[in-house]
């Protein structure tokens, strides 16, 4: 049986992901920014983050996180500075122009949910919540099988 694209799962979660994505850069761009540095802006601690839990909670590779990183510096909304008691962390702080930034990324952020909760149900909001945690369940199955058989792949060469 040949699906239609409105009958795939994924489909329609790529395709809301990529307006949203198209959505936020616009904005971001009007502040100097791009939607993955208004994510980094909102998850930075005030006692500093460590560079290495950024990647796992923004969801992207270690080298595109590096160069975001450098210009984030660049444009003088983040610095770095050595863990005081362990000398290998390296904990990632904002500016006082990156807080600012960062209230900017929020009121975006917070503006735009206040728009789909109007527009929404709080019923279907629940509905919608409880599916994705489902779907996300299962892609993390099946990341952990595609690892696993990956790992099986790699022993076999030795």
């Amino acid at each position: 049986m040949i699906m239609q694209p409105e009958e795939i799962i994924d489909f329609h979660i790529r395709h809301s992901w990529h307006k949203i994505s198209r959505m936020y850069n616009q904005i971001a761009a009007k502040y100097d920014l791009t939607m993955s540095m208004g994510f980094i802006l909102l998850i930075i601690d005030k006692e500093g983050t460590p560079s290495t839990q950024l990647g796992p909670r923004m969801g992207m590779e270690p080298t595109s996180l590096s160069r975001t990183l450098k210009t984030m510096e660049d444009k003088n909304l983040i610095y770095r500075q050595t863990d005081d008691i362990d000398k290998r962390k390296v904990l990632i702080f904002l500016t006082n122009e990156g807080l600012d930034k960062r209230t900017a990324a929020r009121d975006v952020i917070l503006g735009f949910n206040e728009k789909l909760r109007a527009k929404i149900p709080n019923g279907k909001l629940q509905a919608y919540f409880d599916v994705m945690s489902r779907i996300d369940k299962v892609v993390s199955e099946e990341l952990q099988k595609l690892e696993l058989l990956d790992e099986i792949e790699k022993e076999k060469k030795k």
